[in-house]
């Protein structure tokens, strides 16, 4: 034998399976880890269409129907064009039920704190009468970027009923006004 020539050790039995083996169960941690970790990108659909990402995940109960939220968002078509944003204004007092439906729908799947992006379809948002003065044309599909900065549980119970006077108030008929010497 040359000192050129390196004896090779025949390989147990099973030990190329086991490699094979080994490398299989790697690649499926990493593809089940990579699907776990993407599970908040991915979202969620509900039944009637609207789509619901969450980017950072809030705290405590989801937002229920009667509940008020204070809102910093930011809307916009389907082709970016941006028609309405609480930037520069302050966040906006909103209550589920005095939405568009799909927005109303959509709240109530968000928790205080969380930033969320929702695509609402035509027929759950402004449907074919479209809105803005044409900003949003007929049959369009909207999306938000939104921010739960603050919930108000049971917000909806504690305002007047529409139409009515707020309490505490005189009606503004009825206001007494100062006497005005020399009249």
């Amino acid at each position: 034998m040359s000192a050129t020539q390196v004896p090779l050790r025949p390989l147990k039995a099973g030990s190329m399976f086991k490699l094979w083996l080994g490398i299989a169960l790697l690649i499926a941690a990493a593809v089940a880890l990579a699907w776990i970790g993407a599970g908040l990108m991915r979202g969620e659909t509900t039944a009637t269409g609207v789509m619901i990402r969450t980017i950072e995940a809030g705290k405590g109960d989801p937002i229920k129907a009667n509940d008020g939220a204070l809102v910093d968002y930011e809307g916009r078509l389907m082709d970016g064009t941006v028609f309405d944003s609480s930037k520069g204004r302050g966040p906006a007092g909103m209550i589920p039920g005095q939405v568009i439906p799909g927005f109303g729908e959509a709240l109530q799947k968000m928790q205080e704190g969380g930033s969320y992006r929702i695509r609402i379809p035509a027929a759950l948002a402004y449907g074919a009468a479209g809105a803005g003065d044409g900003k949003i044309p007929p049959n369009s599909d909207i999306e938000f970027d939104v921010t739960i900065k603050q919930v108000v549980r049971d917000a909806a119970l504690m305002m007047p009923p529409p139409g009515a006077e707020p309490q505490g108030q005189a009606p503004q008929g009825d206001v007494p006004q100062p006497e005005q010497p020399g009249l």
